[in-house]
Protein backbone atom coordinates (compact mmCIF):
# COMPACT_ATOMS: atom_id res chain seq x y z
CA UNK A 1 0.00 0.00 0.00
CA UNK A 2 2.86 2.39 0.76
CA UNK A 3 4.34 1.73 -2.68
CA UNK A 4 1.02 2.38 -4.40
CA UNK A 5 0.51 5.79 -2.84
CA UNK A 6 4.16 6.75 -3.19
CA UNK A 7 4.20 5.91 -6.91
CA UNK A 8 2.71 8.01 -9.70
CA UNK A 9 -0.47 6.19 -10.73
CA UNK A 10 -1.75 6.97 -14.24
CA UNK A 11 -4.90 5.56 -15.82
CA UNK A 12 -5.16 5.82 -19.61
CA UNK A 13 -8.94 5.36 -19.94
CA UNK A 14 -11.85 6.28 -17.66
CA UNK A 15 -15.13 7.29 -19.35
CA UNK A 16 -16.31 9.52 -16.50
CA UNK A 17 -16.75 12.50 -18.86
CA UNK A 18 -19.75 10.73 -20.37
CA UNK A 19 -21.49 10.92 -17.00
CA UNK A 20 -20.37 14.47 -16.24
CA UNK A 21 -21.71 15.74 -19.56
CA UNK A 22 -25.13 14.13 -18.98
CA UNK A 23 -25.72 16.56 -16.13
CA UNK A 24 -26.61 20.26 -16.25
CA UNK A 25 -23.58 22.45 -16.97
CA UNK A 26 -24.01 24.26 -13.67
CA UNK A 27 -23.14 21.14 -11.66
CA UNK A 28 -20.30 19.70 -13.75
CA UNK A 29 -17.47 20.89 -11.49
CA UNK A 30 -19.27 20.02 -8.25
CA UNK A 31 -20.35 16.60 -9.49
CA UNK A 32 -16.74 15.75 -10.33
CA UNK A 33 -15.45 17.11 -7.02
CA UNK A 34 -17.93 15.27 -4.82
CA UNK A 35 -18.44 12.08 -6.80
CA UNK A 36 -15.36 11.27 -8.90
CA UNK A 37 -12.47 13.04 -7.21
CA UNK A 38 -12.87 11.11 -3.90
CA UNK A 39 -12.88 7.79 -5.77
CA UNK A 40 -9.82 8.73 -7.79
CA UNK A 41 -7.92 9.91 -4.72
CA UNK A 42 -8.89 6.79 -2.76
CA UNK A 43 -7.42 4.80 -5.62
CA UNK A 44 -4.22 6.86 -5.58
CA UNK A 45 -4.75 8.12 -9.16
CA UNK A 46 -2.42 11.00 -10.01
CA UNK A 47 -2.92 11.20 -13.79
CA UNK A 48 -6.29 10.48 -15.39
CA UNK A 49 -6.80 10.33 -19.15
CA UNK A 50 -10.38 11.32 -20.01
CA UNK A 51 -11.61 9.86 -23.32
CA UNK A 52 -14.23 11.69 -25.35
CA UNK A 53 -16.58 9.06 -26.74
CA UNK A 54 -19.63 9.85 -28.85
CA UNK A 55 -22.61 7.53 -28.37
CA UNK A 56 -24.46 6.18 -31.40
CA UNK A 57 -27.47 8.39 -30.61
CA UNK A 58 -25.40 11.46 -31.54
CA UNK A 59 -23.96 10.10 -34.80
CA UNK A 60 -23.50 11.54 -37.30
CA UNK A 61 -25.28 14.87 -37.00
CA UNK A 62 -24.72 15.48 -33.30
CA UNK A 63 -21.16 14.14 -33.06
CA UNK A 64 -19.50 17.56 -32.85
CA UNK A 65 -22.02 18.87 -30.33
CA UNK A 66 -21.48 15.84 -28.07
CA UNK A 67 -17.70 16.15 -28.46
CA UNK A 68 -17.57 19.83 -27.60
CA UNK A 69 -19.91 19.31 -24.65
CA UNK A 70 -17.55 16.74 -23.12
CA UNK A 71 -14.44 18.83 -23.82
CA UNK A 72 -16.14 21.85 -22.28
CA UNK A 73 -17.05 19.68 -19.28
CA UNK A 74 -13.39 18.77 -18.81
CA UNK A 75 -12.34 22.42 -18.92
CA UNK A 76 -15.04 23.39 -16.42
CA UNK A 77 -14.00 20.54 -14.12
CA UNK A 78 -10.46 21.91 -14.13
CA UNK A 79 -11.50 25.54 -13.73
CA UNK A 80 -13.95 24.77 -10.94
CA UNK A 81 -11.52 22.53 -9.06
CA UNK A 82 -8.22 24.29 -9.74
CA UNK A 83 -7.04 23.61 -6.21
CA UNK A 84 -7.06 19.83 -6.74
CA UNK A 85 -6.84 19.13 -10.51
CA UNK A 86 -5.31 20.61 -13.67
CA UNK A 87 -6.12 19.94 -17.32
CA UNK A 88 -2.73 19.26 -18.94
CA UNK A 89 -1.52 19.36 -22.55
CA UNK A 90 2.22 18.79 -22.09
CA UNK A 91 4.59 16.79 -19.95
CA UNK A 92 5.70 19.99 -18.25
CA UNK A 93 2.11 20.75 -17.27
CA UNK A 94 1.68 17.21 -15.91
CA UNK A 95 4.91 17.58 -13.90
CA UNK A 96 3.78 20.95 -12.55
CA UNK A 97 0.38 19.56 -11.52
CA UNK A 98 1.94 16.61 -9.70
CA UNK A 99 4.57 18.79 -8.01
CA UNK A 100 1.79 21.03 -6.69
CA UNK A 101 -0.12 18.05 -5.29
CA UNK A 102 -2.87 18.21 -7.91
CA UNK A 103 -4.25 15.49 -10.15
CA UNK A 104 -3.38 15.83 -13.84
CA UNK A 105 -6.27 15.38 -16.27
CA UNK A 106 -5.54 14.65 -19.94
CA UNK A 107 -8.04 14.64 -22.83
CA UNK A 108 -8.17 11.87 -25.43
CA UNK A 109 -10.45 11.02 -28.34
CA UNK A 110 -12.01 7.54 -28.60
CA UNK A 111 -13.02 7.14 -32.22
CA UNK A 112 -13.35 9.96 -34.75
CA UNK A 113 -17.01 10.28 -35.84
CA UNK A 114 -16.79 14.05 -35.50
CA UNK A 115 -13.73 14.19 -37.76
CA UNK A 116 -14.88 11.76 -40.46
CA UNK A 117 -12.34 12.28 -43.28
CA UNK A 118 -11.85 16.01 -42.58
CA UNK A 119 -8.48 15.27 -41.00
CA UNK A 120 -7.52 18.93 -40.53
CA UNK A 121 -10.11 19.09 -37.72
CA UNK A 122 -7.60 17.18 -35.60
CA UNK A 123 -5.78 20.52 -35.36
CA UNK A 124 -8.87 21.98 -33.70
CA UNK A 125 -9.14 19.12 -31.24
CA UNK A 126 -5.46 19.44 -30.35
CA UNK A 127 -5.93 23.17 -29.70
CA UNK A 128 -8.73 22.25 -27.30
CA UNK A 129 -6.39 19.96 -25.39
CA UNK A 130 -6.74 16.48 -26.91
CA UNK A 131 -3.47 14.56 -26.44
CA UNK A 132 -4.29 11.08 -27.80
CA UNK A 133 -6.57 9.90 -30.61
CA UNK A 134 -7.96 6.51 -31.63
CA UNK A 135 -9.44 6.25 -35.10
CA UNK A 136 -12.51 4.09 -34.59
CA UNK A 137 -14.50 2.01 -32.12
CA UNK A 138 -15.69 -1.54 -32.91
CA UNK A 139 -16.96 -0.71 -36.38
CA UNK A 140 -15.86 1.14 -39.50
CA UNK A 141 -14.93 4.80 -39.74
CA UNK A 142 -13.59 7.01 -42.53
CA UNK A 143 -10.09 6.51 -41.10
CA UNK A 144 -9.94 2.79 -40.35
CA UNK A 145 -11.81 -0.38 -39.39
CA UNK A 146 -12.35 -1.33 -35.77
CA UNK A 147 -11.41 -4.71 -34.34
CA UNK A 148 -14.90 -6.17 -34.92
CA UNK A 149 -14.22 -5.75 -38.66
CA UNK A 150 -11.08 -7.90 -38.67
CA UNK A 151 -12.54 -10.19 -41.32
CA UNK A 152 -12.28 -7.33 -43.81
CA UNK A 153 -8.50 -7.40 -43.51
CA UNK A 154 -8.39 -3.66 -44.15
CA UNK A 155 -5.64 -1.22 -43.28
CA UNK A 156 -5.91 2.52 -42.79
CA UNK A 157 -7.74 4.58 -45.37
CA UNK A 158 -5.93 7.41 -47.16
CA UNK A 159 -7.43 9.78 -44.59
CA UNK A 160 -6.17 7.52 -41.81
CA UNK A 161 -2.64 7.64 -43.18
CA UNK A 162 -2.88 11.43 -43.33
CA UNK A 163 -4.17 11.49 -39.75
CA UNK A 164 -1.14 9.57 -38.44
CA UNK A 165 1.22 12.11 -39.96
CA UNK A 166 -0.75 15.09 -38.71
CA UNK A 167 -1.07 13.74 -35.17
CA UNK A 168 2.66 13.09 -35.03
CA UNK A 169 3.36 16.65 -36.19
CA UNK A 170 1.06 17.89 -33.41
CA UNK A 171 2.76 15.62 -30.86
CA UNK A 172 -0.58 13.93 -30.19
CA UNK A 173 -0.38 10.20 -29.49
CA UNK A 174 -1.88 7.73 -31.97
CA UNK A 175 -3.94 5.20 -29.97
CA UNK A 176 -4.34 1.70 -31.50
CA UNK A 177 -6.93 0.41 -29.01
CA UNK A 178 -10.08 -0.67 -30.89
CA UNK A 179 -8.21 -0.69 -34.20
CA UNK A 180 -8.45 -3.80 -36.40
CA UNK A 181 -5.42 -6.01 -36.98
CA UNK A 182 -4.62 -4.53 -40.38
CA UNK A 183 -4.95 -1.01 -39.01
CA UNK A 184 -2.61 -1.70 -36.10
CA UNK A 185 -0.04 -3.15 -38.51
CA UNK A 186 -0.38 -0.11 -40.77
CA UNK A 187 0.03 2.38 -37.91
CA UNK A 188 3.13 0.57 -36.68
CA UNK A 189 4.63 0.67 -40.19
CA UNK A 190 4.05 4.43 -40.43
CA UNK A 191 4.88 5.52 -36.89
CA UNK A 192 7.96 7.62 -36.22
CA UNK A 193 6.82 8.58 -32.69
CA UNK A 194 5.62 6.48 -29.72
CA UNK A 195 2.27 4.77 -30.20
CA UNK A 196 -0.06 3.96 -27.31
CA UNK A 197 -2.80 1.41 -26.69
CA UNK A 198 -4.89 3.14 -24.02
CA UNK A 199 -7.00 0.11 -23.02
CA UNK A 200 -6.05 -3.24 -24.56
CA UNK A 201 -5.23 -6.62 -23.04
CA UNK A 202 -3.23 -9.66 -24.21
CA UNK A 203 -4.69 -11.91 -26.91
CA UNK A 204 -2.24 -14.68 -25.99
CA UNK A 205 -3.97 -15.07 -22.60
CA UNK A 206 -7.56 -14.57 -23.75
CA UNK A 207 -8.45 -14.60 -27.43
CA UNK A 208 -10.71 -11.70 -28.35
CA UNK A 209 -10.50 -9.26 -31.25
CA UNK A 210 -10.18 -6.36 -28.75
CA UNK A 211 -6.91 -7.73 -27.41
CA UNK A 212 -3.44 -7.29 -28.91
CA UNK A 213 -1.30 -10.16 -30.20
CA UNK A 214 2.26 -10.61 -29.00
CA UNK A 215 3.55 -9.26 -32.33
CA UNK A 216 1.41 -6.14 -31.81
CA UNK A 217 2.68 -5.76 -28.24
CA UNK A 218 6.25 -5.89 -29.51
CA UNK A 219 5.39 -3.48 -32.31
CA UNK A 220 4.02 -0.85 -29.93
CA UNK A 221 7.11 -1.27 -27.76
CA UNK A 222 9.38 -0.81 -30.79
CA UNK A 223 7.93 2.70 -31.26
CA UNK A 224 8.77 3.55 -27.65
CA UNK A 225 5.08 3.40 -26.77
CA UNK A 226 3.00 1.81 -24.03
CA UNK A 227 0.26 -0.82 -23.88
CA UNK A 228 -2.15 0.05 -21.07
CA UNK A 229 -3.98 -3.08 -19.96
CA UNK A 230 -7.78 -3.05 -19.93
CA UNK A 231 -9.56 -4.13 -16.71
CA UNK A 232 -12.77 -5.20 -18.53
CA UNK A 233 -13.32 -8.74 -17.24
CA UNK A 234 -14.70 -10.16 -20.49
CA UNK A 235 -11.45 -9.34 -22.26
CA UNK A 236 -9.33 -10.99 -19.55
CA UNK A 237 -10.77 -14.46 -18.93
CA UNK A 238 -13.73 -16.80 -19.40
CA UNK A 239 -13.46 -17.80 -15.75
CA UNK A 240 -14.84 -15.98 -12.75
CA UNK A 241 -12.57 -12.91 -12.88
CA UNK A 242 -10.16 -11.92 -10.14
CA UNK A 243 -7.49 -9.25 -9.86
CA UNK A 244 -4.96 -12.01 -10.53
CA UNK A 245 -6.32 -12.42 -14.07
CA UNK A 246 -5.62 -8.72 -14.62
CA UNK A 247 -2.14 -9.15 -13.12
CA UNK A 248 -1.56 -12.05 -15.54
CA UNK A 249 -2.21 -9.76 -18.51
CA UNK A 250 -0.02 -6.99 -17.12
CA UNK A 251 2.81 -9.44 -16.42
CA UNK A 252 2.45 -10.84 -19.95
CA UNK A 253 2.77 -7.38 -21.49
CA UNK A 254 5.84 -6.75 -19.33
CA UNK A 255 7.38 -10.07 -20.42
CA UNK A 256 6.67 -9.61 -24.13
CA UNK A 257 6.91 -5.84 -24.66
CA UNK A 258 9.30 -5.01 -21.82
CA UNK A 259 8.99 -3.28 -18.48
CA UNK A 260 9.12 0.16 -20.10
CA UNK A 261 6.05 -0.49 -22.22
CA UNK A 262 3.24 -1.62 -19.90
CA UNK A 263 0.64 0.53 -18.15
CA UNK A 264 -2.93 0.69 -16.87
CA UNK A 265 -6.05 1.50 -18.90
CA UNK A 266 -8.98 0.76 -16.62
CA UNK A 267 -12.00 1.23 -18.92
CA UNK A 268 -14.30 1.33 -15.88
CA UNK A 269 -17.83 0.89 -17.21
CA UNK A 270 -19.98 -0.08 -14.21
CA UNK A 271 -21.28 3.41 -13.41
CA UNK A 272 -21.73 4.29 -17.08
CA UNK A 273 -23.84 1.18 -17.67
CA UNK A 274 -25.83 1.62 -14.47
CA UNK A 275 -26.81 5.12 -15.48
CA UNK A 276 -27.24 4.77 -19.23
CA UNK A 277 -28.60 1.26 -19.87
CA UNK A 278 -32.23 0.59 -18.80
CA UNK A 279 -33.26 -2.65 -17.11
CA UNK A 280 -35.14 -3.77 -20.23
CA UNK A 281 -31.80 -4.00 -22.07
CA UNK A 282 -30.20 -6.28 -19.47
CA UNK A 283 -28.32 -8.57 -19.42
CA UNK A 284 -25.95 -6.50 -21.51
CA UNK A 285 -23.34 -8.06 -23.76
CA UNK A 286 -20.52 -6.23 -25.52
CA UNK A 287 -18.92 -8.06 -28.44
CA UNK A 288 -20.03 -11.41 -27.09
CA UNK A 289 -19.08 -10.93 -23.43
CA UNK A 290 -21.15 -10.04 -20.37
CA UNK A 291 -20.46 -6.37 -19.69
CA UNK A 292 -21.84 -6.57 -16.16
CA UNK A 293 -19.26 -9.05 -14.85
CA UNK A 294 -16.59 -7.16 -12.90
CA UNK A 295 -13.43 -8.01 -11.03
CA UNK A 296 -14.59 -8.00 -7.38
CA UNK A 297 -13.43 -4.80 -5.69
CA UNK A 298 -12.33 -3.26 -8.97
CA UNK A 299 -15.52 -1.75 -10.32
CA UNK A 300 -14.13 1.78 -10.02
CA UNK A 301 -10.94 3.73 -9.33
CA UNK A 302 -11.05 3.28 -5.54
CA UNK A 303 -9.91 -0.31 -6.03
CA UNK A 304 -6.68 0.54 -7.86
CA UNK A 305 -4.39 -0.39 -4.90
CA UNK A 306 -5.47 -4.02 -5.42
CA UNK A 307 -3.44 -4.05 -8.62
CA UNK A 308 -0.22 -3.02 -6.91
CA UNK A 309 -0.74 -5.74 -4.32
CA UNK A 310 -1.37 -8.35 -7.02
CA UNK A 311 1.73 -7.36 -8.99
CA UNK A 312 3.95 -7.45 -5.91
CA UNK A 313 2.56 -10.87 -4.95
CA UNK A 314 3.54 -12.08 -8.40
CA UNK A 315 7.12 -11.08 -7.64
CA UNK A 316 7.45 -8.06 -9.93
CA UNK A 317 10.21 -5.81 -8.65
CA UNK A 318 9.18 -2.49 -7.12
CA UNK A 319 10.86 -0.38 -9.86
CA UNK A 320 8.92 -2.34 -12.51
CA UNK A 321 5.65 -1.91 -10.62
CA UNK A 322 6.24 1.84 -10.46
CA UNK A 323 6.70 1.95 -14.23
CA UNK A 324 3.51 -0.03 -14.82
CA UNK A 325 1.46 2.03 -12.37
CA UNK A 326 2.19 5.26 -14.15
CA UNK A 327 5.81 5.97 -14.97
CA UNK A 328 5.59 4.59 -18.49
CA UNK A 329 2.36 6.36 -19.43
CA UNK A 330 3.56 9.68 -18.02
CA UNK A 331 6.72 9.32 -20.11
CA UNK A 332 4.84 8.98 -23.40
CA UNK A 333 2.43 11.77 -22.46
CA UNK A 334 5.40 14.05 -21.89
CA UNK A 335 6.22 15.03 -25.44
CA UNK A 336 6.86 18.56 -26.64
CA UNK A 337 4.25 21.29 -27.16
CA UNK A 338 1.84 21.01 -30.10
CA UNK A 339 2.85 22.86 -33.26
CA UNK A 340 -0.55 23.18 -35.05
CA UNK A 341 1.16 22.89 -38.40
CA UNK A 342 -2.08 22.31 -40.23
CA UNK A 343 -0.32 20.02 -42.67
CA UNK A 344 -0.10 16.25 -42.77
CA UNK A 345 3.46 15.09 -43.38
CA UNK A 346 2.76 11.47 -44.24
CA UNK A 347 2.78 10.12 -47.76
CA UNK A 348 1.57 6.75 -49.02
CA UNK A 349 -1.83 5.27 -49.55
CA UNK A 350 -4.47 3.66 -47.42
CA UNK A 351 -5.08 -0.08 -47.33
Amino acid sequence: MDLHFDAVVADAHNDLLMLVARRPRAVWADYFRHHWYPQLREGGVDVQVLPVFVDDEFRPEGAWRATLRMIEAAHRIAEGNADVVALCRTGAEIDHALASGRMALVLALEGCPQVDDDVELLNTLARLGVRAVSFTHFGRSMLADGSAENASGSRLTRAGVEAVGLLESLDVLVDVSHLGRGGVEHVLELATRPVVATHSSADALHHHHRNLTDDELRGVAATGGVVCVNFFAGFLTEEKPTVDHLADHIAHVVAVAGEDHAGLGSDFVAEVLDEKVPACDRPLTVEGVDAEVLIPGLGGPAGMPMITDALLRRGLAEPVVRKVLGGNLVRVLGGGPPTFSGVAHRGGTGG
